[in-house]
């Protein structure tokens, strides 16, 4: 598959990159991409809830009412469940929610999200770009170039670079990566996926083992 490579102005530059069938055009597996976002959004998740139960409430341990005679039921002590203020029942426990799954099926998952992304058109190669100095103004100008502003868009980059980070990073619609931090979640939560040259050689190195 060839796509042309644009500059950071939106301009054709003649060039075009070979993307890799291997990569961008094979079969996408809907069950490994659902896993893939299931175990990325698990592991947001903080997994601090807790609720006190019968054996971590202060109270009296003193018998509130005597057994018989009273007509209601009986009772042994102020911090049951049943009473307010009381344990809490199975109440919520700290846990990780993470969960395993193999190199090899979050490699299909990732390259099924880069699948549909070149299906739907939605992504874009642009060369190798940097700034001077860290401005969001600059990076703006790069969005509203490759029509993007209005859409959520992702910049994978072959390697760090700082000021373009930088100039990204308040900007809510818009995330920088490199092409190690690159997850499906991240693919798919964009609607507009722009690859950098440098970007692509490296997607396909990671992925196509």
């Amino acid at each position: 598959m060839k796509v042309a490579v644009v500059d950071i102005n939106g301009k054709d530059t003649g060039r075009k990159v070979e993307l890799s069938d291997a990569v961008f055009a094979i079969e996408p597996n809907d069950h490994a991409v659902y896993l893939d976002v299931k175990q990325y959004l698990a592991n947001q998740r903080q997994g601090t809830h807790k609720a006190k139960e019968r054996a971590e409430i202060v109270g009296s341990t003193r018998k509130i009412k005597k057994q018989k005679g009273t007509g209601t039921a009986r009772a042994g002590s102020i911090k049951s469940p049943i009473f307010r203020g009381g344990g809490r029942i199975f109440g919520p426990r700290p846990r990780n929610y993470g969960f395993k799954l193999n190199k090899n099926l979050k490699r299909l998952a990732r390259k099924s999200a880069l699948t549909m992304k070149a299906n739907d058109k939605s992504l874009i190669v642009v060369e190798d770009f940097d700034f001077d100095a860290p401005k969001t103004k600059n990076f703006l100008d790069v969005l509203k170039s490759l029509g993007v502003e209005d859409k959520k868009s992702l910049f994978v980059l072959g390697n760090a670079n700082k000021n373009v980070y930088l100039s990204s990073r308040n900007l809510k619609t818009s995330e920088v990566v490199k092409t190690s931090e690159l997850s499906t979640y991240k693919i798919l939560n964009a609607k507009s996926l722009v690859l950098t040259e440098g970007s692509v050689e490296g997607l396909e190195e990671i992925l196509s083992k």
